[in-house]
């Protein structure tokens, strides 16, 4: 019987070429039904044009159908992803940038963590949550893959008020990563062992090795430490052309191993590298303030010539991505295992870390099911640096459960980034600034327009 794969947020054109492609490769899901839902019908007829492109270009038996409506999406589902932005680029993104600008707060991405993430945790996880509870009704059995951001806060606000659904987030990070360092290393990815464990965007690799011809392995830290002290790491090409690696390699310096994320996310969620009164430090370590905004000009005008080019090609070439999505699909209906690295609630499987928050760490992938493997390792400076991230999403998500705006206000205020810059009655009035302007997108019990003094 063809699995059923529901698609919610497939607007995301490319993204969701990314991770169908992926799909049809493996012969054991190439007659997939596939939903493709979003509520934006162009950009939902511009994916279903292009899916059913893919669809015809590799000869697979898949079908393709579109729904604007979620829960009928959803119907008999085994695999639900989800690939979505509450409140797009504008008006949200360019909220949670231009008004913490006023308070003198600037940010590179504020997707994850900070001011801009939390205010986007409170837009997406009823959004989730609203999905969950159409699984329940519709596709009790399927696996939620989870591709929004703030990942962790998302993976721990489904896991608290449904945990009863299959879920894991999924990020491209840890293998990201791997081949950035390759690149570094100049050695080939292929011939790299590593292991990783942590938070979303804040794991780090506790192993990082070379296969040698011999079948031994080398460790590779001694190498990257060395490079970055001599000036020859890290280096300024590809994808890291516009934002090298300084953030993570001076982090390895003083902490002693390599994080999983870019610099660009890494150094606001940590208070030593952007400081208003500090420039010589975003000069020193190449961060690139206000990063996000300016990626999403470039994809939306990228966009344009992007889509005229699939809507006129006959047959697509159908490359395979590096995202996990197809690989846990594949794994779970065939009994082929495979090992990813997801975001799951923690029940244990980094026992340094509360109960309940997501940690991201390596998973067996099999006819069972997605089954996290446990991480007892990590180095204490390690695990203190990632509960200074996880009090934010606690915060945010208890605020969530609770409708409590109280706790909005103190998730930003134990934010490292947010209090490295602002006092706390600033605090107290941006995020006020923020649900004010952020006006219907922000869940209803957030109401009126103060929480608090401010003077």
């Amino acid at each position: 019987m063809a699995v059923k794969i529901a698609f919610i947020g497939a607007g995301s054109t490319i993204f969701m070429r990314n991770i169908i492609g992926d799909v049809l490769h493996h012969p054991a899901l190439s007659d997939a039904k596939i939903a493709l839902m979003d509520i934006d019908r162009t950009r939902l007829e511009e994916s279903e044009l292009v899916a059913n492109k893919m669809v015809a270009s590799m000869g697979v038996a898949a079908q393709i159908t579109t729904h604007t409506d979620q829960r009928a999406a959803l119907a008999e589902a085994d695999f639900v992803v989800v690939a979505f932005q509450i409140g797009g680029y504008k008006p949200c993104t360019v909220t949670d940038f231009d008004i913490p600008k006023n308070y003198g707060l600037d940010q590179t991405i504020a997707d994850t963590l900070g001011i801009g993430g939390i205010m986007r945790g409170l837009r997406t996880v009823p959004h989730l949550w609203s999905v969950c509870e159409d699984m329940l009704a519709v596709c009790p059995e399927a696996t939620l893959l989870q591709y929004v951001n703030p990942m962790a806060i998302n993976t721990w606000a489904i896991g608290a008020k449904y945990p009863q659904i299959k879920q894991v987030g999924l990020c491209h990070s840890v293998q990201g990563t791997a081949e950035e360092l390759a690149r570094d290393l100049d050695v080939s990815v292929a011939g790299l062992r590593y292991r990783a464990a942590g938070i979303n965007h804040m794991a780090f690799y506790l192993e990082f090795e070379q296969r040698l011809k011999d079948g031994s392995y080398r460790d590779l830290y001694p190498a990257l430490k060395t490079g970055y002290e001599e000036g020859r790491y890290p280096t300024a090409t590809g994808a890291n052309a516009r934002c090298p690696n300084y953030v993570r390699y001076e982090v390895m310096k003083h902490f002693g191993l390599f994080v999983t994320e870019s610099s660009e996310h890494f150094a606001e969620y940590v208070p030593w590298f952007i400081k208003s009164h500090r420039p010589d430090l975003i000069e020193q370590f190449q961060i690139p303030l206000d990063e996000y905004p300016l990626r999403c000009e470039e994809q939306i005008a990228d966009w344009a010539a992007q889509a005229e080019a699939l809507r006129d090609a006959p047959t697509l070439d159908v490359a395979q991505s590096h995202e996990y999505a197809a690989t846990i699909m594949n794994a779970i209906t065939t009994g082929a295992p495979a090992v990813i690295y997801g975001n799951v609630p923690n029940s244990g499987q980094i026992p340094q870390l509360p109960m309940g928050a997501a940690v991201e760490v390596p998973c067996l992938v099999d006819g069972n099911g997605i089954q996290p493997t446990v991480v007892d390792d990590i180095p204490p400076q390690l695990i203190a640096m990632m509960r200074t991230n996880i009090n934010v999403q606690d915060l945010t998500v208890q605020a969530l459960l609770t409708e409590n705006r109280e706790h909005i206000y103190h998730a930003a205020m134990m934010d490292p980034r947010t209090a490295a810059e602002l006092d706390l009655r600033q605090i107290r009035k941006l995020v006020d600034d923020l649900l004010t302007a952020h006006g219907d997108w922000m869940p209803d019990w957030v109401g009126g327009k103060t929480g608090g003094p401010t003077t």
